[in-house]
């Protein structure tokens, strides 16, 4: 379906420039890759937010992190990560602790449901994306990304 829809779009002409043509390819390619990626999570009970948010803590390790920290790292900016922590939190996923010293200062940690949880998905996310992309190859792959890298950098 996406692929069909990039060739009518391409063969209809609406871009105005090969930046803009660039531009879509780019979002409808996240869509494409993301909806299947939101599909398998959604089975698990999660969103891609709050998986980005279990692996981050992960990453975190014991230390956890402040819950602007968090905010900070999340691919996909949302407005309110109080209710998002919330909604992790009642499920006994991460758990919250105010600093000692800064008392202003929310830490969040992953608990051990939160790992018990999200170790069993590594393995599927990895052949979910090695299925999607293997296909371009490790050189192209590493070019892609680069390219990526530097679409980002323009923006700024």
């Amino acid at each position: 379906m996406t692929e069909k829809l990039l060739q009518a779009l391409r063969q209809s002409k609406p871009f105005t420039s090969l930046e803009q043509e660039v531009h879509v390819n780019i979002l409808v390619t996240a869509e494409a890759l993301q909806r299947p990626f939101a599909e398998f999570l959604r089975a698990h009970d999660l969103s891609p937010t709050q998986y980005n948010i279990l692996r981050i803590l992960r990453g975190a390790g014991r230390r956890g992190l402040s819950c602007t920290e968090v905010g900070q790292r999340l691919i996909t900016r949302v407005p309110d990560i109080t209710r998002l922590l919330d909604r992790l939190e009642a499920r006994d996923l991460i758990c919250r602790e105010r600093d000692t010293e800064d008392r202003r200062v929310i830490h969040v940690h992953i608990t051990e449901e939160g790992l018990r949880v999200l170790g069993p998905l590594d393995e599927p996310i990895h052949e979910l994306h090695r299925r999607q992309l293997e296909h371009m190859g490790p050189a192209r792959l590493r070019q892609l990304s680069r390219l990526l890298d530097l679409a980002r950098e323009g923006g700024n």
